[in-house]
Order: C-alpha cells, then structure tokens, then sequence
C-alpha cells in the first residue's frame, strides 16, 4: 500500500468512530479486572473471594450464544428509531453507566454477593455492547481497512484502562468510592456520544429472516470450511495461547498491592508500566506482521509473552522498587501487545466476514475463557504456592498454545 493510501486510510471518519468504540468496549472490562478487585482488597476481602470473582466474567466466554439475536431482532426504544446495532449499542450503554454508578454504594464487607451480582450484570452489559460494536465496526470498514482499524480499536480499548486502572485509583486516595463510582460512569458517556452521532450502517447481507438461520449458518459455515478436526485444534488454539498470560495477569493490582505498593504508585507507575508497551507492542507487531505473515507472527511473538512472565517471578523474588516494577511490567506488556497484533490478525483471517457478528463473538468468547474460568482460581493458587512459584507455572501452562502452532499456524504456512 503506498504512502497516499495510507494517510487516507489513517485520517478517515472511519478510524475516529473505531477510537471511540475502543474506548467504550475497554471501559467495563478494565472496571471489572483493574478497579473491582482493588476496591475490594482495600476495604478487606481476602485474596480467594477476589479470585473467584473471576467467574464474573463467564459473559464474555457466553456471548456467541446471544449473539444471534443482535443479528436478527433490533430494539424498539419509543419514538427512536436507532436501527438495528444502534438500539443495542445504546441501551447497552445507558445501563452501564448507570449500574457502574452504583457499584460505589455498596459495601463489599457486607454485601459481596449483591456486589458480585451487580459486577455479573455489567459483564453481561459489557459483553453485548462488544458483540454489537465488533458487528458495527466490521460493516463500516472496507477490507483493506479491516487491520488498521481494528488495530486503533485494540490500542483505544487499552487507552480506556487508564480511566478505571489509573485515574480512579488515584482518586480513590482522597475521595470515597461513592464518588470515585459515578466519575468513572461518567466516561461511558463518550460511547452514548459516539451511538447518537453515527448513522446505522448498510448492510452488506440480508438480515437473518429466521432465528435458526442467525444461530445455525455461522456455525455450519466455519466447520464446513475448516473440517472439523482442523475446526476444533484451532478453537483449542484460541483457546489456550495466552491462557499463562492471562493467568499471569489476573491477580495484577493485588500482586502490586501485596508487594507493598500504594495505590498511587500502582496508578501512576504500574498503569502507565503497562499502558504505553502494549500500544507500542501493538502498532510495532501490525509492522512486522506485514513483513513476516501471520503465521511466523504468532510464533515470534508468543516467545515474547512466554519469557515476559518471568518478569513478574523475578519481581516477585526481588520485592518493591519501582523502577524494577515499571521495568518488568512494560516488557510483559511489549509482549501482550506483540502478541495481541498476530492473534487478533488470526481470529480475522478465520472469520467469514459474512457471518462476522456470531463468528467474531464465539472467537473471542473462546479466548476470554482463560481470563475468567482459568483465572478464578488463581488466589487460591496463590495463597497455597506464593507469587513466585505462580508464576512459573503460568510460563508452564503457556506451552501447549505455542505447540498447536505446528497444527494451526505452521512456520512456511501463511495464507495471507
């Protein structure tokens, strides 16, 4: 692609609604993984409850089988006539700045199960607004846009971690969590902008005129293409490939904490650690995909992720010192960003874009399945081995994705 084609590319109505439908995907997730388990480790809950709050996160392994539905039936919202993905990317939206305000009001020593009720309902909120918005930015994107714009959309996504991950932490230093709650809401307000002021967006197919046709198609069409021998390793591909990372980083903001860090520090060193090398990580590794393929793409980069986990083994040997802290973490998420760029390039060239709504969610569900299922137990790991040796086995548990790469993604095997 020359050069004029890309600054068209980059300067286009297009990317600035995927900036934005980053930000507003990324806002809950990180609420949930960053901002939850630090309130409540800071106001007394122990390690196993935090841990298992993982499950609350089983929406986004779910979400492909409501995914149908988004394709087949649109939203009546009065008078309003959004369309078909705007009525579910605004009410989603609307309801969770409205339960994310109201996590504040409650108290996590005597009410933890409404709490992790009300974390269950934003996870659900947060799953079917990424179900839509993946939808949305597939329609919208011409092909040879489809790299760069989810691309933008990856690093808008991590951008939005600053606000629960950052910001409120600090915040939550000298203000209550009944305040701290409604301000981090507050920036869901960018995503209800964003669904008022675009246009609902042509369709490239004809709507599904039958739920068995929205539920049962997608399915049919991917096994039929890959075989289902070849159709499952690579589900189980998707599956396993970053589970150590994932694992590695589940218990994040309580390793910082346990490690002796103030949340100040966790806010303005460890977020800002991760932030910047996985955006860099993310753009550098579209770079080089370009020049090496997918395939050896995803092998370079997975050794990468495998050898950063050890960063937080030695992290954990050595015990505080920010500039150890900040070093380790930036090169974990050089590799998370390295990582992401090849495995999101996969789960793209898997996908039929004719059926991108449900295939995109029941791939994406997949790979979240490590972050919730895997992870629950992660503070009772921890709590029985110690940091240290946590960590060791999450570089262990990296090695089976790496070995279906023979199967899945072989060396000289690139059909891009």
């Amino acid at each position: 692609m020359n050069s004029p084609s890309i600054k068209h590319a980059l300067f286009n109505r297009r990317m600035l609604i995927c900036i934005f439908t980053g930000f507003a995907s990324g806002m809950p997730l990180y609420l949930l993984i960053s901002l939850v388990p630090a309130w409540l480790r800071t106001e007394g809950v122990g390690l196993k409850e935090i841990g298992f709050f993982a499950l609350i996160g089983l929406p986004y392994t779910w979400k492909f089988m409501w995914a149908p539905l988004l394709d087949r039936y649109s939203l009546s919202l009065g008078t309003l006539k959004p369309g078909l993905r705007r009525s579910w990317m605004l009410i989603t939206q609307v309801l969770l700045l409205i339960t994310i305000a109201a996590l504040g009001y409650l108290d996590p020593l005597t009410q933890i199960w409404p709490i992790a009720w009300l974390c269950f309902g934003i996870a659900l909120l947060s799953a079917t607004q990424d179900i839509v918005l993946d939808a949305y930015r597939r329609q919208i994107l011409p092909d040879q846009e489809l790299g760069l714009g989810n691309s933008i959309h990856v690093n808008a996504y991590r951008i939005a971690g600053l606000v629960p991950g950052s910001l409120s932490l600090i915040l939550a230093d000298s203000l209550p969590w009944q305040t701290v709650f409604p301000i981090t809401a507050a920036f869901m307000l960018a995503g209800i902008v964003l669904t008022l002021s675009i246009a609902e967006p042509p369709r490239s197919h004809q709507q599904p005129t039958t739920l068995r046709a929205a539920v049962v198609d997608p399915f049919h069409d991917f096994f039929s293409r890959q075989g289902v021998q070849h159709a499952l390793l690579i589900l189980a591909f998707m599956l396993l490939y970053k589970l150590g990372d994932s694992m590695a980083t589940a218990l994040a903001t309580p390793f910082y904490l346990d490690m002796g860090y103030s949340k100040t520090e966790i806010g303005l060193v460890a977020k800002q650690a991760a932030l910047w090398p996985v955006i860099i990580g993310g753009i550098l590794g579209g770079i080089l995909i370009l020049k090496t393929g997918i395939n050896r793409a995803l092998w370079l980069f997975g050794v990468v992720q495998i050898v950063s986990i050890l960063g937080f083994a030695v992290l954990a040997r050595v015990g505080e010192g920010l500039w150890l802290l900040g070093l380790v973490i930036g090169f974990e998420y050089l590799g998370v960003g390295l990582g992401t760029a090849a495995f999101v390039a996969f789960i793209a060239r898997t996908t039929n874009p004719a059926f991108a709504a449900t295939q995109f969610a029941l791939f994406t569900a997949i790979t979240a399945i490590p972050r919730t299922v895997a992870s629950a137990g992660t503070g009772i790991i921890v709590e029985g081995m110690g940091w240290e040796n946590f960590f060791y086995l999450c570089t262990v548990l990296a090695i089976p994705g790496m070995l279906l790469l023979f199967k899945v993604a072989p060396w000289n095997g690139d059909q891009s």
